[in-house]
């Protein structure tokens, strides 16, 4: 006697059946193709970020932790090693280089933050010509950083320095500003704070431009000053966007190297001398490979170790304040 076959109710998914191909299984599909596809055009391109950027970070960890020699076909790697990095530790030029180092990111991230915050506010409040400005704003930041060394070398040159001129004429005398150590620090943290202060100003611009008016409107119904809503309002909503400002910058400050290179020469002496113009100085002068990696590797190391920290700062505040 055969059973009756009971038709499946609508809706109803049959075991072992096979489901229909829907619109959302093709676009699965299609987004699996383009994945792979995105992969193929970029393959190329990250090959060649691998090959410049990626190798060179690992070859200079392994050497700086390798017994390094010089032979006439270039240098060899020979053992692991801890010598590179007591060398490094011990040596007077590189905590000078690192307390130099920490000093010049600090004060001149600090000022231009400040200096910055203060140009994007006023451009903020500009009606007419604030395209022009901006464009004015840009060409120190769009300068070369060798070309910026020389034309500051030319305004510090004790000869024919407008610097001279102008300390001439208010009874300073003739100072040698490159060739005397304090002179010289400033004289490098003024170049660098002219050509990147605009670059703080245009991204502080960006937020102060995507803050809610109603605030602003509310406060001024208040009665609060400017200040006031300074503080309580543009203050508080920029801190993501200055915190933003900040990490690039400590990242740029702290691999300084082509503003004193061209510049000091890390002079006088090596009292403008930062980590990367040591590392420099060790690896390609002295041919001492192996310290000259130690430099490199501790003060890439430094640099993520802050970053790390200093976002962890922001968060905890920013949960705070939530």
């Amino acid at each position: 006697m055969s059973t009756p076959s009971v038709a499946p109710a609508p809706g109803t998914r049959v075991a072992g059946a096979t489901p229909p191909a829907g619109p959302r299984r093709h676009e699965d599909v299609f987004r699996r193709q383009q994945a792979r596809l995105g992969w193929m055009f970029s393959a190329p391109a990250l090959l060649v970020i691998a090959a410049v950027t990626i190798f060179p970070i690992i070859y200079a960890v392994v050497m700086s932790v390798s017994n390094v020699s010089v032979t006439g076909s270039g240098i060899s790697l020979s053992g692991l090693t801890g010598s590179n990095y007591s060398i490094m530790v011990h040596a007077a030029q590189w905590r000078y280089a690192l307390f130099f180092t920490v000093l010049y990111t600090v004060i001149t991230v600090a000022v231009e933050v400040v200096l910055g915050t203060c140009i994007a506010l006023v451009l903020e409040r500009l009606s007419a010509g604030r395209g022009w400005m901006m464009a004015l704003l840009l060409v120190p930041w769009s300068m070369i950083t060798v070309i910026n060394a020389q034309l500051w070398g030319y305004i510090y040159n004790p000869t024919y320095g407008i610097a001279d001129t102008i300390f001439s004429h208010l009874g300073l005398g003739s100072p040698v500003i490159l060739g005397t150590r304090v002179p010289a620090i400033i004289a490098l943290m003024v170049a660098d704070i002219w050509k990147t202060t605009p670059f703080v100003a245009i991204i502080v611009l960006a937020g102060l431009v995507m803050l809610p008016h109603d605030l602003y409107e509310a406060a001024e119904v208040d009665g609060a000053t400017g200040w006031t809503t300074f503080w309580r309002i543009t203050f508080p909503l920029l801190r993501p966007t200055i915190a933003l400002a900040v990490l690039f910058r400590v990242l740029q400050a702290f691999g300084l190297f082509d503003l004193p290179f061209v510049l000091t020469n890390g002079g006088p002496g090596y009292s403008t001398q930062s980590l990367a113009v040591l590392a420099y100085n060790a690896m390609f002068r002295d041919l001492e490979f192996g310290p000259g990696a130690a430099v490199a590797t501790s003060t890439a190391l430094l640099v993520v170790l802050g970053c790390i920290a200093f976002l962890k700062v922001f968060r905890a505040q920013v949960g705070r304040q939530g």
